[in-house]
């Protein structure tokens, strides 16, 4: 039978968080150098659960000296490790490579310093509820649901926890504060899943002002 999801966090929770970092992301660490997707993973852990990344050190060095069998294949009792591009015959030591760089990190204080998010993941990772908001309510259907940009928003108001929404202005506030131009903002956009663009006259940096606004009861 397939793993419980209590058992396969315990045992996997924290390697998913870094495999998932390297969606779409190439697997390219080496023995000198943490790939992009590693060092995303990084500053974000570092800066908001730094005592996750010892954790995943151990799970990434664990998976690799005990990989799955057959038996435990078929019947699900593992932890699929994505596609990476890279020989299966590969896996295991690019495993212990990122479970060494894990471990250099924390043993010499080895942190990334703050930034824009730079991949994919870590959009989604530093800014969840706003993914949930663009993704959701502003996909191509918006126009068929919705009347306007407005409606939409006042319908995730209505249809989401006060908390929840809180949450979301708070993560707005800290996009606005980041070091970003125009193009930066409809970059942003579209990584956290928007797929139209901001109403008249709003560029993308005014409409997310005005949406946290707007939540806000400002």
């Amino acid at each position: 039978m397939s793993m419980k999801p209590l058992e396969h966090d315990r045992r996997y929770g924290e390697l998913d968080q870094v495999m998932r970092a390297y969606l779409g992301q190439p697997a390219d660490d080496t023995p000198e150098r943490r790939s992009r997707a590693l060092e995303a993973y990084l500053r974000h852990t570092w800066h908001t659960r730094p005592s996750a990344v010892a954790e995943a050190e151990r799970q990434l060095r664990a998976y690799s000296r005990n990989p799955p069998g057959r038996l435990r294949h078929t019947l699900g009792e593992f932890y699929a490790i994505p596609d990476t591009g890279m020989p299966q015959s590969a896996i295991g030591d690019w495993l212990l490579l990122l479970a060494d760089h894990l471990k250099r990190s924390v043993e010499e204080g080895d942190v990334p310093e703050p930034s824009s998010p730079q991949t994919h993941w870590e959009w989604h990772a530093r800014f969840p509820e706003t993914g949930q908001l663009l993704g959701g309510w502003f996909s191509q259907d918006v126009v068929d649901e919705f009347d306007d940009h407005e409606a939409a928003v006042a319908d995730y108001a209505a249809t989401t926890h006060p908390q929840v929404v809180a949450r979301l202005v708070g993560e707005l506030h800290e996009l606005l504060a980041l070091p970003l131009d125009e193009g930066d903002y409809a970059l942003a956009a579209a990584e956290l899943g928007m797929e139209v663009d901001p109403p008249e006259p709003f560029s993308h940096g005014a409409w997310f002002r005005s949406v946290a606004t707007a939540l806000s009861g400002g």
